[in-house]
């Protein structure tokens, strides 16, 4: 198998290799498709398909104009002030009882996942209003770190989702079908988190003591508080995915929907100047830049990989004789698993992804394909969640230390432990029941 892959297999080595040397993963993509094409004396008339599939696949790709939109979303959210609202609300309402905080964190996860869906500005924002109050309260920075990291990243899932974006363009996949089957896994996701906190704070209440002394808030002022924090945001979700779901607008122009509101409600809220909208066009140009070369590279790269025999080789890779499905699936997910702790869910959903979808598709789980390929999306998103919890690359975890330098690294590892293996938990339960991404998209079709 060497020998006759000898090409593919010297063209993936180079490019872990030169990924790991620091260069900007763009040009490392590109430059290592042009020089094998080169060296493998693939026909330079060949490329030229390459820029047909950049011009046509990225460049004038309607769908991709909704991710720059959604950025812009959420910054200006961040920029609203809605998310440092519902923090004290929150810890108003439960910031007294054992793992309060831990709660609230989460529950503004959620509310920031389905608003933004930019995992490092959840992070850093969450990081930055709970963790100074959860030291003071006596928390295990190992157990508060291990919250904020996770309930942050919930944002690649719950949708809107930048990834749930990308991966419906490289599947083939509609972005409604995705944004509704993921809303399960999410809130199945967030609802295992909260589980978790509950038993420590049965367990081990040591690591999550309530404050020794809070100020006296009445419970009905404190729900109203947190009633009326909500409901903006919430009304802004409704208008986002409600009309995608429902077929009123593209997930292009819902993002547009989400791009005004939430430059409307940071003008309502005062949060809107010109020095705010100067950084969040700045911060969404570098953004959708950053995704835009990335894919122009993984175009190039994935050209030459499948000229040179890498799609052959990879379902070679994958073809274990008369086994169930499920192996062949369970192998896949374990190899994506891996490279989460190398490489970036931007380089993995556009180099790996196209290249095992066909052999996911052409398995027989006693579904259609197309269905096959919406839950092995959604369950892909669950694990490429990961990438962001694991060392020694997690992205959340240096987040983290740089809200909080006192922290030493090694505290937020042993944090995120347990949250991902509640991850990993979540996505076997996704593997081994295919309804709970399929039953709403099924039924709102």
């Amino acid at each position: 198998m060497i020998a006759e892959y000898f090409w593919p297999i010297l063209m993936l080595c180079s490019l872990v290799a030169l990924l790991f040397s620091g260069f900007a993963v763009a040009f490392v993509l590109a430059g290592v498709g042009i020089l094998f094409a080169v060296v493998a004396d693939v026909p330079m008339v060949f490329l030229s398909m390459g820029v047909q599939r950049i011009y046509s696949g990225t460049l004038t790709n309607w769908l991709l104009a909704a991710i720059p939109l959604f950025v812009f979303m959420g910054l200006m959210l961040e920029s609203s002030g809605i998310a440092e609202r519902l923090m004290r609300s929150l810890a108003a309402l439960a910031g007294g009882l054992p793992g309060g905080y831990a709660v609230a964190v989460v529950v503004i996860g959620v509310v920031m996942a389905a608003s933004t869906g930019i995992i490092g500005a959840s992070v850093v924002l969450m990081g930055m209003m709970s963790l100074p109050a959860m030291k003071s309260a006596g928390y295990d920075m190992r157990l508060a770190t291990g919250v904020v990291a996770a309930s942050g990243t919930l944002g690649i899932l719950i949708p809107p989702s930048i990834m749930l974006i990308i991966l419906g363009d490289q599947l083939r996949v509609p972005i409604g079908d995705l944004f509704m089957g993921a809303i399960y896994p999410g809130l199945i996701l967030a609802g295992l988190y909260f589980a978790y906190i509950l038993l420590v704070a049965i367990f081990s209440p040591h690591r999550m003591p309530a404050p020794e002394r809070r100020d006296g808030v009445p419970l009905g002022k404190a729900v109203f508080a947190l009633i009326k924090d909500l409901l903006a945001p919430m009304v802004l979700i409704l208008a986002v995915l409600g009309t995608i779901i429902t077929g009123v607008a593209t997930p292009t122009e819902s993002a547009a929907i989400g791009a005004v509101g939430a430059t409307l409600l940071a003008l309502f809220t005062g949060g809107l100047s010109f020095n705010t909208l100067k950084r969040a066009v700045f911060e969404t140009t570098k953004t959708t830049a950053m995704i835009a070369f990335v894919m122009i590279g993984a175009t190039v790269f994935s050209l030459v990989f499948r000229r040179l025999g890498g799609d052959a080789m990879v379902a070679d890779l994958f073809s274990f004789g008369d086994v169930s499905p499920y192996v062949t699936l369970g192998a896949i997910m374990f190899l994506i698993f891996i490279l989460g702790f190398f490489l970036d869910w931007v380089e993995i959903s556009l180099v790996v992804i196209p290249i095992v979808a066909p052999i996911v598709g052409g398995l027989d789980f006693g579904l259609p394909s197309s269905d096959v390929i919406l839950w092995f999306a959604i369950a892909l998103a669950v694990n490429l969640q990961t990438s962001f919890l694991t060392p020694p690359f997690g992205y959340a975890l240096f987040y983290l230390r740089g809200i909080d330098r006192s922290i030493p690294i090694s505290t937020i590892y042993k944090g995120v432990m347990p949250f991902v293996l509640i991850q990993i938990s979540a996505l076997i339960l996704i593997l081994a029941m295919p309804q709970l991404v399929l039953s709403l998209p099924l039924a709102l079709r």
